[in-house]
C-alpha cells in the first residue's frame, strides 16, 4: 500500500498502448499474427509470429524481421529494447512475394523499484536562473539556462553560488541541457534545432550541430563515450561525440507504458536519470533497452526553497564524483541541495 501512494505522488506522463497504426502494411491474402495483447508485450516472454493465410494459398516460406533485422518467429525479447517495434514478413508463395507489417509495443517485465532521499547539505543557487542542465566536470559544476534573452552557459562554485564564468546566448537562442566530454562542453538550445560546443577551459565557441530526428533540444548527459539526447518525447537519442550525429536510440518505457516529457539528463553510476518537464519524479532508466527501474519523488525539495512568483519546477541533476553525491535543483530556485538516496 506504501508503494501505491508513492507511485500516486510519483507524477510521470505515461501513455498508455495503442493498437494498431496506420504505417502497417496490408493485405488481402496474408497478415502478422503475434502472441501480443492488445499489440503489447513483455521482455520477459516470447514473442511468436505466424501467417494469417485468408484464401489459403500454398505458401513456400517466410522471412519475418524486427526494425529491418532478419529474426525467427519464435523470439526471446530479453535483449530487446523496449517500445514501438515495426514487425515485418515476407511471405513467398506461388512464385510471388508478397510483405505485410504490424506494430507491437515491448514493455518492461518489472515494475520501477521506489527510491527516496536524505538531504546532506544546502548551498545557495542564482534565484534568477531558469535551470536547464547542471553537471560536475572536473570538481567543477556547470549550468546551462533558459529563457529568450536570458539564456545562459555558466561555471559555478557550488559552494558559494559565486558565477566564476558565464556566457551569454543571443537572444533568439532558448538554452537548454549541457554535458561535458573529452574538454567540451556541449549545450542545447529549444527549438531552434541547434546546438553549440564549447571548450570547457576557456568557454569559446568552438563549433555548432545540427539535430537529426529528434523533435527538440531538451536535456543531455554522457557516458564517457557517447552523448545522450532528450527531445521531450520518450526518445532519448545517442549521439556520436565527434560528428554529432544521432546514430541509435532507445524508448523509455514502464510496465504499463511510455514515459514522455523527458527532459534533464544525467549519467549515474551506469544509469541515466531523467526528470519529467512539469513534474517532480526522477526516472532510472537502463541505457541499454529504456527500461525505467526506478522512481524517485522529489515533490518535498520545491517547498523547502523561497516561494515566489517566477518559481518554477524541478530542473537540474549532477552527479559529483568526488563526494559520490547527488545535487539537485530546480528552475528559479534559491538553493541546491545535495543529496543520497535511498531505497524503500
Amino acid at each position: 500500500m506504501r508503494c501505491l501512494k508513492i507511485l500516486t505522488i510519483i507524477v510521470l506522463p505515461l501513455l498508455m498502448i495503442a493498437c494498431g497504426s496506420n504505417s502497417e502494411k496490408k493485405s488481402k491474402n496474408f497478415s502478422i499474427e503475434t502472441n501480443t495483447t492488445k499489440n503489447a508485450i513483455s521482455n520477459s516472454e516470447t514473442l511468436t509470429l505466424s501467417i494469417k493465410n485468408s484464401k489459403n494459398y500454398a505458401i513456400d516460406s517466410v522471412v519475418y524481421k524486427m526494425n529491418n533485422q532478419k529474426i525467427k518467429n519464435n523470439l526471446d525479447l530479453s535483449g530487446s529494447k523496449l517500445g514501438k517495434q515495426v514487425i515485418e514478413a515476407t511471405v513467398y508463395y506461388n512464385d510471388k512475394n508478397e510483405t505485410v507489417s504490424t506494430n507491437i509495443i515491448i514493455l518492461s517485465s518489472e515494475a520501477p523499484k521506489i527510491y527516496t532521499f536524505n538531504i546532506i547539505n544546502e548551498y545557495p543557487h542564482d534565484i534568477t536562473s531558469y535551470t536547464q542542465g547542471l553537471e560536475f566536470y572536473n570538481g567543477e559544476l556547470y549550468e546551462s539556462t533558459g529563457q529568450l534573452g536570458k539564456s545562459k552557459l555558466r561555471k559555478v562554485n557550488y559552494k558559494t553560488g559565486e558565477v566564476l564564468e558565464n556566457i551569454d546566448l543571443a537572444k533568439e537562442y532558448f538554452g537548454e541541457g549541457l554535458t561535458i566530454l573529452n574538454n567540451n562542453i556541449y549545450q542545447l538550445t529549444w527549438q531552434s534545432g541547434i546546438g553549440f560546443v564549447y571548450d570547457v577551459n576557456t568557454f569559446e565557441k568552438k563549433s555548432n550541430f545540427k539535430y537529426g530526428k529528434s523533435k527538440e533540444g531538451w536535456g543531455l548527459c554522457n557516458d564517457g563515450k557517447v552523448l545522450y539526447k532528450s527531445d521531450g518525447t520518450e526518445n532519448i537519442w545517442i549521439l556520436d561525440p565527434e560528428t554529432l550525429v544521432e546514430k541509435d536510440h532507445i524508448q523509455v518505457y514502464r510496465n504499463k507504458g511510455k514515459v514522455e516529457n523527458l527532459n534533464e539528463l544525467e549519467w549515474i553510476n551506469g544509469k541515466i536519470y531523467s526528470n519529467s518537464y512539469q513534474n517532480d519524479g526522477v526516472a532510472i532508466i537502463n541505457p541499454k533497452n529504456g527500461a525505467v527501474e526506478g522512481l524517485l519523488n522529489f515533490s518535498s525539495l520545491k517547498k523547502k526553497v523561497k516561494q515566489h512568483p517566477t518559481l518554477d519546477v524541478l530542473n537540474g541533476i549532477a552527479y559529483n564524483p568526488d563526494t559520490k553525491t547527488i545535487f539537485v535543483t530546480g528552475k528559479h530556485w534559491d538553493k541546491l541541495f545535495e543529496i543520497e538516496i535511498v531505497e524503500n
